[in-house]
């Protein structure tokens, strides 16, 4: 059996977006490979009959953004094939829309619209409602005259020498310099060309929905100028009068997501009673005098938080029929798909280990894209009186064929605290057990995710280069309900315990695992646990700290979410908690590492921003630690997840090598 390849990602088929047709005889969906040469991924329209299987790719072009179906024989694409010598003038954005029916044939252009597009949703007639991003310091040009455009780029471009900041957040993980930037609805007739603004300004918006008749648009965000809340407001709009109602004022909902029902609007938020930022949402329905009851709180995790490093765009996760709410929920270190009714009734409609990452649902079919057993991700479907699970397509059968494999060996335990921990341990390649190996212990990110039995790369590679691979969901992750995942003000305690109580028991169950041999990894809280655990033991030969927190008072006032998720985690602030802040940060400790450390960390990662790395890399040179600092330009947050193949190599490489460097595994 070969072993896998560290390259061997770059052969993955990446799918997402799935959605049938109106008569759910077909799926539609995107798929993306990797594209070395350009630095960046090709994404195009594949579509599978759900009766028979048949699979056909529908674009060939790799430029294939957002898509819908139109009626059960045509598609509306968004897509890029204008091929300008030159890209448009920021102030001059360009989105292009396209038609592709299902009988073949080109795809003919429907229209282009001066605006950058995030969603589009056909109206009745030829009217679209539009999302798009606006930037309340630079508007666009598109309609002035050809003397004012000139003006306008020219105090454009000279004023790129600065930026100016006057809110939070004022940068975002992905999305670069967001200050006065938001996202607001549009309506477009394509008819005659107009296009119309609905939400204000300053209305940052999160969602948008439209009923079945086409008469009611909702929209779902945040109104801000100096701080954004976290809270939002709900609204509708009659497309026949045109005329907006707030229907959910901002102060009670963070919402997760919300759809029509008849009149009503049925919807999950968290209320952040108890469990603040992180809790898990309530189900509720809003009726048109207004009043809302809330006839859900099952303490589940909505959405698919099973982390893997092989996955790439996302897709639907929550619907709303007559009969009840469809989501995906996370449960203990699986996703499945849940069945909420309106009595408060839940039912896993999904028994198989693994991921569902989205979904889509036509009448009693449902298709859904997710990863069973150690498969890559595939298209299936799911048989909902049964539970049965049929496996629609064959992208990724071969890149893995006559590759090792590690199957996740299951590692489960009680702690000193009573709580059932789960883990798993990956064996190394020709593993023989009178022989001895070097370990890795892989910590999540998060801490509100969870790792399961599905296909991670990395592990895989590192299971294929001689390692054991150990990890585990220790208290603070999800799928077991809000008390489990709640570690705030206690980040490095319960959860440290676990962790290290997880490794004793794998070094028990396991003794060919070398215990001078032991390294640790992993990225943001993963990131964040790493720094913190060598500062508080020496039992760890290398360390990789990725993307990594090592200071809660500097997290707090420079990235995306610090002056909220800093405070509300530590549940103090650099003002009347400092001490408490500085309690719980990994540099504090910094003065006593001795484990060889190698951090990982990009540019543009607002999320946990370089000054995290910066620091903690300083503290270990200045006390004479062996550390290795490989900042990559031009990535973010998702670094591991989706940057740029050519440094998804490089990442893996800084790791292979230094753990190699430090744990010498023997093949």
């Amino acid at each position: 059996m070969e072993a896998l390849q560290l390259e061997d990602f770059t052969g993955y088929r990446f799918l997402s977006a799935v959605q049938l047709s109106p008569n759910g005889s077909y799926a539609a969906y995107g798929v993306k490979i990797s594209n070395p040469e350009k630095q960046g991924y090709l994404s195009d329209l594949w579509i599978t009959s759900v009766r028979d299987g048949q699979t056909r790719q529908y674009t060939g072009m790799g430029d294939v953004g957002s898509f819908r179906w139109l009626d059960d024989d045509t598609l509306f694409i968004q897509a890029d094939r204008e091929h300008l010598d030159k890209e448009p003038h920021p102030l001059e954005p360009q989105t292009h829309f396209y038609t592709l029916r299902l009988d073949g044939g080109e795809a003919l252009k429907a229209f282009t619209l001066p605006l950058r597009v995030t969603e589009i949703l056909p109206l009745n007639d030829s009217r679209w409602a539009v999302r798009a991003s606006y930037d309340n310091a630079n508007p666009t040009i598109t309609g002035q005259t050809e003397e004012d455009k000139a003006k306008a780029r020219k105090a454009y471009d000279e004023e790129q020498d600065y930026t100016v900041l006057d809110e939070i957040p004022f940068w975002q993980n992905g999305a670069g310099i967001t200050n006065k930037k938001r996202n607001r609805i549009y309506l477009y007739d394509a008819a005659n060309g107009s296009l119309t603004p609905v939400s204000a300004p300053s209305f940052d918006v999160s969602l948008m929905k439209v009923n079945d008749t086409r008469t009611q648009l909702m929209y779902i965000g945040v109104e801000y100028s100096d701080k954004m809340e976290l809270t939002d407001s709900l609204w509708t709009l009659d497309l026949g009068t045109a005329q907006a109602r707030e229907r959910i004022p901002a102060g009670t909902y963070q919402f997760r997501s919300a759809e029509f029902l008849g009149q009503d609007i049925v919807f999950a938020a968290s209320e952040h009673r108890k469990y603040t930022i992180n809790e898990n949402p309530t189900f509720s329905r809003l009726d048109p005098e207004g009043r809302i009851v809330r006839f859900a709180d099952p303490d589940f995790s909505v959405g698919n938080t099973v982390g893997s490093d092989c996955r790439l765009g996302e897709g639907r996760w929550f619907k709303a029929e007559k009969d009840g709410i469809y989501c995906l929920v996370t449960d203990r270190a699986c996703s499945r798909l849940c069945k909420i009714t309106y009595d408060g009734h839940t039912e896993f409609l999904s028994q198989a280990e693994g991921s569902m990452d989205v979904f889509a649902k036509s009448g009693e079919t449902v298709v859904f894209i997710g990863m069973r057993e150690q498969r890559l991700q595939e298209l299936y479907l799911l048989e909902l009186s049964s539970g049965e699970e049929i496996q629609l397509t064959n992208f990724n059968d071969q890149v893995l064929h006559g590759k090792y494999v590690a199957v996740p060996q299951p590692l489960s335990f009680v702690n000193k605290d009573s709580v059932e921990i789960d883990g798993w341990v990956l064996l190394p390649k020709d593993y023989d057990a009178s022989r001895t190996y070097p370990a890795i212990l892989n910590i999540h990110g998060g801490p509100k995710t969870v790792y399961g039995t599905v296909f991670f790369h990395e592990m895989q590679l590192w299971a294929n280069d001689g390692y054991f691979v150990l990890y585990s969901n220790p208290r603070g992750g999800d799928g077991r309900g809000d008390d489990f995942a709640d570690i705030r003000g206690r980040y490095g305690t319960i959860d440290y315990e676990d962790l290290m109580e997880f490794t004793d028991r794998a070094l028990a169950a396991y003794p060919a695992i070398d215990s001078q041999r032991l390294g640790v990894t992993g990225g943001s809280y993963g990131g964040f646990m790493t720094n913190w655990i060598i500062g508080h033991t020496e039992r760890f030969a290398a360390a990789v700290s990725q993307r990594s927190i090592s200071n809660w008072i500097s997290m707090c006032c420079t990235t995306d979410i610090g002056y909220y998720f800093a405070v509300d985690q530590t549940a103090s602030t650099p003002w009347d908690g400092a001490e408490h802040m500085w309690e719980q940060s990994p540099l504090k400790y910094a003065d006593r590492v001795q484990t060889p450390t190698l951090f990982l960390h990009s540019d543009e990662d607002f999320r946990c921003w370089q000054v995290e790395a910066l620091q903690m890399f300083t503290a270990l040179k200045m006390h004479g630690v062996a550390s290795r600092l490989c900042l990559f330009k031009g990535e973010n947050h998702e670094l591991s997840r989706s940057g740029k193949p050519v440094h998804r190599i490089r990442r893996l490489k800084e790791i292979s090598a230094w753990f190699h460097l430090y744990l010498q595994p023997t093949m």
